[in-house]
């Protein structure tokens, strides 16, 4: 028998990479919220990978748990992700997956785009997904997962805060607000080039975006998190001495309606 998976987070997501490994043979050992981390650890201390399922506000506080024995074998899949989040907890080696596929309640998961996917785990996680039909692709360096997830945090950012000013879907955003998605994109890349330190291609993540929204051009631009997003995004303009006047403008809307 294959080693275990640990799968940290058993929602919509964890259960599409649980049904992957499964299918390519490797049992999965669930934890869930109310479960110890270091207890779990004492009945599985040699897992063949540790996948961490959370939502993006659970993270840092599993992150922070992981016993010593799994500290090397992690799979992260969040949204809104960047090195610093897994390196100000000294975790090196990790496994990244910038997810481009979705899984909705009572619904079948559908993919996007190719989801790219770097680090000692990347084969697993292309194998147990490819199972299932979802379109996976490994990096070649940890430069690449850094565009990788930089491009995914600017269609996330731009469309959802973009959709709180104009609604509607991501083709009809490009196809009737071009300017706007271009001023908030720009605007998501200046505090992504500051939280990273890094200078980017500005076009080269637009177009990114743009070969994304052609995946699914009904995918509606916002979601319940967007007002969040727009929020946390100000937020750390404000910290880094951003102006960012249109998703500033944005929020004003918002706040007077």
């Amino acid at each position: 028998m294959k080693a275990p998976v640990v799968l940290i987070g058993v929602g919509e997501m964890g259960g599409v990479f649980a049904r992957g490994l499964l299918r390519v043979g490797h049992p999965v050992f669930p934890v869930t919220r109310d479960m110890h981390l270091a207890e779990v650890a004492q009945q599985a201390p040699d897992p063949e990978a540790v996948i961490v399922a959370v939502a993006e506000g659970d993270l840092h506080a599993v992150l922070q748990a992981v016993p010593a024995a799994w500290r090397e074998r992690l799979v992260l899949l969040q949204n809104e992700l960047l090195p610093a989040d897994w390196e100000q907890h000294g975790l090196s080696p990790v496994t990244v997956i910038s997810v481009w596929f979705e899984k909705k309640p009572g619904r079948e998961f559908k993919v996007i785009i190719p989801s790219p996917v770097f680090g000692p785990h990347a084969g697993l996680i292309q194998d147990a997904l490819a199972r299932l039909g979802i379109a996976v692709r490994c990096l070649d360096s940890a430069d690449d997962l850094l565009h990788e997830l930089v491009s995914k945090n600017v269609y996330i950012l731009t469309t959802n805060i973009a959709g709180l000013a104009v609604g509607g879907t991501v083709g009809e955003l490009w196809a009737k607000h071009e300017s706007l998605a271009r001023e908030i994109a720009n605007e998501v890349i200046d505090i992504q080039q500051w939280l990273t330190g890094q200078e980017f291609d500005r076009e080269r993540l637009i177009h990114g975006m743009v070969q994304a929204f052609e995946g699914d051009l009904a995918h509606q631009c916002m979601g319940r998190s967007a007002p969040a997003r727009l929020a946390r995004a100000i937020a750390l303009a404000d910290e880094a001495g951003l102006a960012v006047p249109r998703m500033r403008k944005i929020a004003a809307q918002a706040n007077a309606g």
